[in-house]
């Protein structure tokens, strides 16, 4: 696509829940396109908040044909800040270490996030969670509603370090 080509503007909202931390976990992503509008939910077994707030914007982000020009509303600060303010691709420049010279959290999302922020003209806006935004409520709503869903996915990547923890 030329450099100058209009680029399809998509609006995500997004939300994660888990019921415990690590827990049974959901995640909701809502996408909209002119009059077009899309949900996507889906859970783990066992997993953590993050790593929901995270999935929500993965699915969304994968779920698009084409690059697109994107505006992701969060009310995830760890999500947010953490591509906005240039943490994840840091950590990744460090080999997924933190400025702490730890490890740095979920490096198979993080690695995934970048790479479609990558594909795409991605920015990630914060909003206040539980304030009345309909669409962001609708999101809690149902990846609140997933955490209890029949047959979770399994979250490997998460359980294979959490067993081994």
């Amino acid at each position: 696509m030329p450099e100058n080509a209009q680029l399809k503007e998509v609006t995500v909202y997004t939300d994660g829940a888990c019921k415990g931390n690590p827990g049974p976990g959901g995640y909701c992503a809502v996408l909209v396109h002119g009059e077009k509008r899309k949900e996507i939910v889906g859970g783990y077994r066992l997993t953590t908040n993050n790593r929901m707030e995270m999935m929500a914007a993965i699915s969304a982000l994968e779920a698009l044909r084409g690059r697109c020009k994107v505006t992701v509303w969060t009310d995830s600060k760890y999500l947010c800040d953490s591509v906005e303010l240039g943490w994840a691709k840091r950590w990744r420049s460090k080999g997924w270490v933190v400025k702490s010279g730890d490890k740095a959290a979920n490096p198979d999302l993080w690695q995934r996030m970048l790479d479609l922020c990558e594909t795409h003209d991605v920015k990630f806006k914060w909003l206040k969670g539980h304030a009345g935004h309909e669409e962001n409520e609708t999101c809690d709503r149902l990846s609140v509603a997933a955490c209890t869903a029949e047959d979770l996915e399994i979250d490997e990547p998460f359980e294979l370090i959490h067993k081994s923890a």
